[in-house]
């Protein structure tokens, strides 16, 4: 069994649902819906009655071609967002998703619980040093090239097997460095430099990831792949995301992180319910 991780945040039976709170004006599918305060308290409330387990907070989109934003823009997004969280609940874990240990340290002061890094603590070298100083778990995440280039034409000899070795390599580095394996997360980054073909892989063999003895993630909510496959819009993509979270459940997946918490949340308990009867 996967170990439990630190601050409350405790892997089980079932998946845990990470819910997006996008403050961007930007991300491909709720780009500018909670840029507000007001809005922003409302969409916490609804994840908190909806049963969301963390809650990762992002103030700076990384869909495909997208453009990096300051720190100081990235800080004004997030923090009042942290703020608000806490104010509604004290006790809900909250990851923050950013590349730069600034934003990473301050959201922590401010009651930032996970680091969530899509660079795999590559593209900044002090974001180490802040998870190993405030003794936070860190979410680290595969992408091929950045968010500007990632889609174009992304290219694998085999997809698992290099992502594999890149989360090996990410490990290695981390504990090297004094970041205890017990508080690594991999997420293998669906989308993220990626065609269908890969993300259908990484899917289909998911289960290899557990072989790393860490927490896995799937990012998988309402992502273009599937759009592509279904012909939908971003909008109407809940229904094929809620069936990859029961996939997921069914493949040991740890926690998924998703756009719509009560649909998703209903799906993990009836998947949770099947599995428990005898």
């Amino acid at each position: 069994m996967t170990p439990a991780l630190p601050n409350a945040i405790n892997i089980g039976d079932r998946p845990l649902i990470m819910g997006i709170l996008n403050v961007t004006p930007d991300s491909f599918s709720d780009g500018g819906s909670f840029m507000e305060q007001e809005h922003i308290a409302d969409q916490v409330n609804e994840m908190l009655s909806q049963g969301v387990d963390i809650i990762d907070v992002g103030g700076e989109s990384s869909r495909p071609f997208s453009d990096a934003v300051s720190v100081t823009e990235e800080l004004n997004r997030v923090i009042p967002a942290i703020e608000t969280i806490r104010r509604l609940s004290p006790t809900v874990p909250i990851s923050i998703d950013t590349t730069k240990a600034e934003v990473a340290q301050k959201a922590i002061a401010a009651g930032a619980d996970i680091i969530n890094d899509i660079s795999g603590l590559r593209f900044d070298p002090q974001m180490i040093e802040v998870a190993l100083a405030n003794k936070v778990p860190v979410i680290i995440m595969h992408m091929q090239g950045t968010p500007g280039n990632m889609q174009v034409k992304p290219h694998y000899e085999d997809v698992i097997d290099e992502i594999m070795s890149f989360f090996k390599e990410r490990i290695a580095w981390a504990k090297q460095k004094g970041l205890a394996r017990e508080r690594i997360i991999v997420d293998p980054g669906i989308g993220f430099g990626k065609t269908i073909r890969h993300n259908l892989l990484i899917l289909k063999h998911v289960t290899e990831f557990k072989k790393l003895g860490c927490p896995v993630l799937v990012g998988h909510s309402r992502k273009a792949f599937i759009g592509n496959i279904l012909d939908l819009e971003v909008d109407e993509r809940d229904t094929a995301t809620a069936s990859i979270s029961a996939y997921c459940s069914t493949q040991g997946v740890d926690i998924i992180r998703v756009h719509n918490v009560r649909i998703n949340a209903q799906t993990i308990r009836m998947a949770e319910a099947i599995n428990k009867v005898s």
